[in-house]
């Protein structure tokens, strides 16, 4: 029986494969164009796109641990509630689910209030899952190099509340943590919700400083022109999209991204050591 990895070639989930690969799990990675990506060794490769059911059916076979992870897409809760039910119809009990932090309270923003749908229907049906839900991520700002660099400006608008940035090496770490306790136990383990959050809160200000600091020249903050934000991302991405995440920082500005009172303690548990920290990355980064 085998581990099932959906997502498997982003950035996430990407690195799922490689941390259950190195584990020495018997890993299967979905993708909808098969021969195209560099797989680890060991880990085979199974066609199959979460719209289309037939092919989900096949995929599904001979799995005992499901990763669910589903890009943003207009039609991003079907997909999910695709794989999750056809994992209940195939007796699969054992699954972690990659949600988003605050998708309960986020309730205006389309891929978070669809993210919830998905939590609510894994606890209607009774499926033994981990959720995580993940604040933002550290690599979001690998775009923003050059404009740091060229202008002297953090242009991400996330505001004044704070945002506990993670990680996606450490996102990926504890999604496989997760997978493997659940397919080692002797019986699927109880449902659980875990924030997946950095161990530092930052504002746009904030984080402009991490960057003067790394740099050592004066980075300013671009302000929280949602307007700006929004036209920027259409002309890279459809509008609908832009218009999604401009929901989403409108919410982050207004009350941040914060974890669970003991959230950092409890991942760092999970993973036997510190999470890793924006300076460090933005170091990082910069270096590169």
């Amino acid at each position: 029986m085998s581990i099932l990895v959906t997502g498997a070639t982003g950035a996430v989930g990407s690195l799922v494969v490689q941390g259950l690969a190195a584990a020495g799990a018997e890993v299967r990675a979905l993708v909808r164009s098969p021969g195209k990506m560099a797989l680890p060794a060991g880990v085979k490769e199974v066609g199959g796109d979460l719209r289309e059911v037939t092919s989900l059916r096949t995929a599904l076979q001979g799995v005992r641990t499901l990763f669910v992870l589903n890009a943003v897409a207009p039609d991003e809760l079907t997909q999910a509630l695709n794989v999750l039910n056809l994992a209940r119809q195939a007796g699969i009990e054992r699954i972690v689910y990659l949600s988003v932090i605050h998708a309960d309270r986020f309730t205006d923003v389309p891929h978070f209030t669809g993210k919830h749908t998905v939590e609510r229907m894994i606890e209607g049906s009774g499926l033994p899952a981990t959720i995580l839900r993940p604040a933002y991520f550290m690599q979001n700002d690998v775009p923003l190099l050059p404009v740091v660099s060229s202008y002297g400006v953090y242009p991400m608008p996330i505001g004044p509340s704070g945002v506990e940035m993670i990680d996606v090496r450490d996102i990926a770490d504890i999604a496989v943590a997760e997978l493997l306790a659940r397919d080692r136990a002797d019986k699927p383990l109880p449902t659980r919700t875990l924030d997946l959050v950095g161990p530092q809160s930052f504002t746009g200000a904030q984080a402009a400083a991490v960057w003067s600091e790394v740099l050592q020249r004066p980075i300013q903050g671009g302000g929280d022109d949602l307007d700006a934000f929004e036209q920027q991302l259409a002309a890279q991405a459809p509008d609908w999209m832009a218009f999604d995440l401009r929901l989403m920082m409108a919410q982050i500005q207004r009350h941040g991204m914060h974890g669970r009172p003991g959230a950092v303690q409890v991942l760092e548990g999970l993973l036997g050591r510190p999470l890793r920290t924006y300076q460090d990355f933005v170091k990082e980064l910069a270096g590169a």
